[in-house]
């Protein structure tokens, strides 16, 4: 059992003060690895008084100190770039090539881009008769979620940092280790005592205090819907400023001129990977009703050739979800989809065959789903898909925006001019068509109630500046 019993506070490694500990779980195992501290509100005061404290002079540092620095991170997180993977793949449960090849690529490409935007970012700019000015938010309150741990993190205390504001983190507590490594790398990196904290702990004991805390200036965070309604309440006394990214049901329009079975087979890879948790998955395939038979049988067979297993072991392209009450939620969700009569492609409840440990799901399909089903609406966080049959464009269009979310969309086509077309009247943060990736320079972020604010790139670093008009006068 590792064990990490203290929190990181004022450039040192300090004890809770309240002992409360918890352990880590093993998902692919249901066994526990490690144990935390989990931290409360008091814990919480010491660290935003030592953010407080750290803000005037990190505020004022140069943008050439702060290239530096951010390039020192980068470093050490090369250094404990492995490190990092194995963290993540043992406390969440994704396949070790994944947390390689992603998990952990996207923390290290956050702090990248972040270095390249702070080189050749405008800080005043001369408006007429006035001088316009960009300046750190302040003390910055940062909750991030399991699900893509050090992506969420990084893509916070990477502008931040740049910005010249200091933070306080609670990392989920679900996967908290690699949040750990990252405080280290910044410490070996040489960030100034105070201007990064990390308190452990649950929202109720220290998301809240965090939310609440007249010190702090800024909320970040990102998870689910119901608990950013909660920071979103908890911060409205102080009217601080509150940025969100939360929950998403994204719809993945396959018009009549795409290429079928590649747009299903990508659409049903992309819903596996991580074992479906990922805010913006692909969740709602709607597809041409005389085309919905056809991409049942495609969509079965690439579910077919997905292998759950150990998140360690050669050849496992779907590790476990994360915890008992994730599986559980699944569970009664596939379950839900069969009672209300969706067509049980493949998959369903229990685990796959051969795995009679760990809180694995069979990579399940339904077909003949229609948009007023549970599993059409509410977010399952699993490897779920839902194929809902269309007549018409405009009812496809119309299916993709009925819902309470706006994360992303997906359109496929044989012709980009039609799917950009489409993709203007999707009601969301981000489309991607034809399988078109990510990009760490363009913003991230949702409509609707999945959230406020974006992430990622300028308009992400922008979200942690304060803009303030000097007024010049004539002559």
């Amino acid at each position: 059992m590792q064990e990490y019993m203290q929190f990181y506070i004022n450039g040192e490694w300090v004890d809770p003060v309240t002992p409360s500990s918890l352990d880590v779980i093993n998902p692919a195992t249901e066994q526990p690895f490690a144990t935390i501290s989990m931290g409360s509100a008091a814990d919480v005061e010491k660290a935003v008084a030592a953010a407080s404290g750290a803000f005037d002079s990190f505020s004022k540092t140069t943008v050439a100190e702060r290239v530096e620095l951010l390039g020192a991170i980068l470093a050490e997180y090369t250094k404990r770039y492995d490190e990092i993977a194995a963290a993540i793949s043992t406390e969440m449960g994704a396949p070790l090539w994944l947390s390689k090849a992603a998990q952990a690529a996207t923390g290290q490409a956050h702090f990248a881009t972040t270095l390249e935007l702070l080189k050749t970012f405008e800080w005043e700019e001369r408006k007429g008769k006035y001088l316009l000015r960009r300046e750190p938010v302040g003390v910055c309150g940062l909750i991030t979620p399991w699900n893509w741990p050090i992506n969420q993190i990084s893509c916070k205390v990477a502008p931040a940092l740049a910005a010249g504001c200091t933070m306080v983190l609670k990392p989920s507590e679900v996967a908290p280790v690699n949040g750990i490594i990252l405080a280290e790398v910044l410490h070996a990196a040489g960030v100034p005592a105070g201007v990064f904290n990390l308190v452990n702990g649950d929202g109720p004991n220290v998301g809240e205090a965090m939310s609440s805390h007249p010190d702090i200036h800024m909320m970040s965070f990102t998870g689910s819907t119901r608990a950013g309604v909660l920071v979103a309440k908890a911060a409205a006394d102080t009217v601080k400023r509150v940025a969100q990214e939360l929950g998403g049901k994204s719809a993945n329009i396959v018009l009549e001129d795409a290429d079928l079975e590649k747009a299903v087979s990508g659409g049903v890879s992309q819903i596996f990977t991580n074992s479906g948790q990922s805010c913006n998955a692909p969740t709602r395939m709607l597809v041409p009703q005389a085309s919905h038979a056809q991409a049942l049988e495609i969509a079965k067979k690439a579910a077919e050739s997905a292998k759950p297993g150990d998140p360690f072991a050669e050849g496992t392209t779907m590790g476990p979800v994360v915890s008992e009450v994730q599986w559980n939620k699944i569970q009664g969700l596939i379950q839900q989809g069969i009672d209300e009569g969706a067509e049980l492609v493949c998959g369903g409840t229990g685990r796959p065959d051969g795995l009679n440990a760990g809180y694995y799901v069979k990579p399940t399909i339904f077909g003949n789903v229609n948009n007023d089903m549970t599993i059409a609406r509410e977010e399952i966080f699993g490897p779920v898909l839902s194929i809902l049959p269309y007549e018409t464009e405009a009812q496809a269009i119309e299916i993709a925006n009925d819902t309470p979310y706006g994360l992303s969309g997906y359109v496929q086509s044989g012709d980009v001019d039609h799917a950009l077309a489409v993709a203007a009247q999707i009601r969301s943060g981000n489309v991607h068509i034809n399988g078109s990736g990510a990009d760490f320079t363009a913003p991230f972020g949702g409509y609707k109630q999945s959230g406020n604010g974006r992430e990622w790139g300028e308009l992400g670093f922008e979200e942690f500046l304060e803009t303030k008009a000097v007024f010049i006068p004539a002559g």
